[in-house]
């Protein structure tokens, strides 16, 4: 047998990525809902839907600094001209009137109140010539232009009636969001809490951050970058920190970190080697029962081997990733970010991705599925192009530099430029 074969056999072995995905999301549950106060809710997805209890605007109001008139006052002698020359309209300014006032009055013919943009409109107000149109008068106007009937004003109910839809469950609650419910007369909403997320490095190896690496130790950047990566998501993510290939010491510490997690990560000793610790430890069969997580080989490049399971008597979720840092950060987009999605009740959980044109001829490891950094770019005739970044996804400067994934399937093992490949697309704020 040729050593593709042989690459070929192995891969046929190992367990499809959307199988695997599919088995470890139907495990998991969005976390209780809870009330909030709108102040708090930023950030969070809704649990419910959200309708409208009072309309917006709530009442019929100036949209622009001017005068609030009758409109048949405005043309009742004849078509008035526009610009600023010719014959122009006088009408008597009989109060003014601000965002604060809530006395009811009326116009009465001939007249017109001087009206900040928000204040009420007058009963029989249907338009609202602006200052600039006008001499601004105080106790009398010249009006040197008339608008169309309805200019200048908003009527109630406008833009959001009583009983809208505003958002629906799973919605994220961005700013803006939060301005409509406030606007429409909304307080609190029910909604998923953010995720708390526990991140753990493993390995004798690891030093922390701020030195170089010596032979016999790797700097820690796993659990710093995936600790920022689950905040993106957003969550409430907190790095532990190093933990030693201690089997007491790791079991205490995850039993420790149940206490204030949702979902705990941790990183490196994944595969099947002599020093994969958590492997051994975390898998390891008790009173005839199988450990608490299991390990399975994925079709995933880079990366193959995850693991997933619960621990503690609360049931936390676990995800293991592997300790090479290209493949912690694509298995973390691959299985640990929709598991946050879930978890914090939003939809969809998976990156948007798109159908991009390729830049340049590559080749793929048959029987996986990989994961590319790449820059998409947009089109100017529309459509979206992508270039593969150099290095491949176990180069950090690749991943730092990526604003889209290419995703080539198992039966992939060259893509031809000019050729349409899928892309996920990156939310970088750049």
């Amino acid at each position: 047998m040729t050593a593709t074969a042989d690459a070929e056999a192995a891969a046929n072995e190992l367990t499809p990525l959307a199988d695997y995905l599919g088995s470890v999301l139907r495990r998991l549950r969005a976390l209780p809902p809870l009330d909030l106060d709108l102040t708090q809710a930023y950030g969070n997805v809704l649990a419910e839907d959200v309708v409208a209890p009072h309309s917006f605007p709530a009442f019929d109001q100036a949209a622009v600094d001017g005068y609030a008139a009758r409109w048949e006052d405005l043309v009742g002698y004849g078509p008035a001209p526009s610009g600023g020359s010719g014959r122009t309209v006088r009408l008597n300014v009989v109060g003014d009137l601000g965002a604060a006032s809530w006395r009811p009055v009326r116009l009465t013919p001939g007249s017109c109140f001087s009206v900040a943009a928000g204040a009420p409109l007058p009963v029989a107000a249907d338009v609202v010539v602006p200052v600039e149109w006008t001499d601004q008068g105080m106790a009398a106007v010249e009006v040197f232009r008339t608008p169309k009937r309805g200019y200048g004003l908003r009527r109630a109910g406008e833009e959001l009636p009583a009983g809208t839809l505003l958002a629906r469950a799973g919605t994220y609650v961005s700013p803006a969001l939060v301005a409509v419910l406030a606007a429409t007369g909304i307080g609190h909403v029910v909604v998923r809490p953010s995720p708390r997320v526990v991140i753990v490095a493993t390995g004798d190896e690891l030093v922390d951050v701020g030195r170089g690496s010596q032979p016999g130790q790797v700097v820690d950047a796993n659990s710093h970058a995936l600790t920022a990566a689950a905040a993106e998501v957003g969550a409430l993510a907190y790095r532990v920190g190093i933990c030693d290939d201690d089997p007491e010491g790791l079991r205490g510490l995850l039993e420790d970190q149940t206490l204030r997690a949702d979902l705990i990560i941790t990183t490196g000793g994944t595969g099947t080697g002599p020093g994969d610790m958590v492997r051994r430890i975390l898998s390891r069969r008790e009173g005839g029962r199988a450990g608490p997580v299991t390990f399975t080989e994925v079709a995933l490049y880079p990366g193959t081997a995850l693991g997933f399971g619960t621990v503690g008597a609360e049931e936390v979720p676990v995800v293991c990733l592997p300790g090479d840092p290209g493949a912690a950060l694509i298995g973390f987009e691959v299985l640990a970010r929709p598991a946050i999605n879930l978890l914090a009740g939003a939809e969809p959980v998976f990156r948007p991705s798109v159908r991009a044109h390729l830049l340049e001829t590559i080749t793929s490891p048959g029987g996986l599925r990989e994961f590319r950094p790449a820059h998409v770019a947009e089109r100017r005739g529309g459509g979206y192009t992508v270039q593969p970044l150099p290095g491949g996804p176990f180069t950090l400067s690749g991943l730092a530099e990526a604003n889209g994934l290419m995703v080539l399937g198992e039966r992939v093992t060259t893509a031809a430029a000019g050729s349409t490949v899928d892309v996920l697309l990156l939310d970088r704020r750049r």
